[in-house]
């Protein structure tokens, strides 16, 4: 069963969308303790929050967000955006952070996640692979490596990473559908992967074909604050399918 993790992006203390990591593109959707609450409320035990100003600004900006959410609420909560050193992913655990997320620092220092990844495990850490045109982005979408998608994940892979959020930047915050081909290429490469999906989804169709094309995990968020997808219908559609 295919395991769903509503989002939560944050800028300036509110939960935000953008349209393709554009910063100029950018709808706020109001308080994000709030969001959560509702999350928690259907049933869901998962979040993933995004520090927007932290990716912008390559050092966490919103750790007191974070602080809320954790203290506030029983959610499971991975976070991510602006952990670039030591202290910024200090700071993430310490703030109530489960599990960071982890994705520029994975192309320009590699052998400080690894340092990571040996003083926090594997379970703890989520590899980000942004992907543009087949290339993996950083700092915020900002800048493009010429790190391609699948030997970028070999390298992590063989270190013991476990845990993948592979977001399509071209189909993040549009409501187009996700990138399935490329999560199967994947999942083909790497089946013993947790490939957490994330970018496009605009329905509950969209999460059923995901979870039809043996994706282990969807992330999404647009589509809850545009009305798409109701959230205690997939829910319900989950707990039924899991019955079944």
């Amino acid at each position: 069963m295919i395991e769903l993790i509503p989002a939560i992006d944050i800028i300036d203390g509110s939960c935000v969308r953008l349209t393709k990591g554009d910063y100029d593109q950018k709808t706020v959707y109001g308080d994000p303790l709030e969001m959560a609450r509702q999350f928690e409320e259907i049933g869901y035990h998962r979040l993933h929050v995004v520090d927007l100003d932290g990716a912008k600004s390559r050092h966490i900006v919103n750790s007191r967000v974070l602080s809320h959410l954790a203290a506030e609420t029983s959610l499971t909560i991975d976070f991510g955006g602006g952990i670039k050193t030591d202290d910024d992913i200090g700071k993430a655990f310490e703030s109530g952070a489960s599990m960071v997320t982890i994705g520029s620092v994975a192309v320009t220092n590699p052998e400080l996640l690894e340092r990571w990844l040996n003083k926090y495990g594997p379970e703890r850490i989520i590899l980000g692979a942004d992907v543009r045109n087949g290339r993996i982005s950083i700092n915020g979408w900002k800048e493009d490596s010429e790190q391609e998608l699948l030997s970028f994940l070999k390298h992590y892979v063989d270190m013991g990473v476990k845990n993948v959020l592979c977001t399509e930047i071209s189909k993040d915050g549009t409501l187009s559908g996700p990138a399935i081909p490329l999560y199967k290429s994947v999942m083909e490469a790497y089946p013993d992967m947790h490939l957490i999906a994330s970018g496009g989804v605009s329905s509950i169709d969209d999460i059923k074909a995901l979870e039809a094309a043996g994706i282990p995990a969807v992330v999404f968020g647009k589509a809850i604050y545009e009305g798409r997808i109701n959230l205690k219908e997939l829910w319900d559609w989950q707990n039924e399918s899991y019955r079944a």
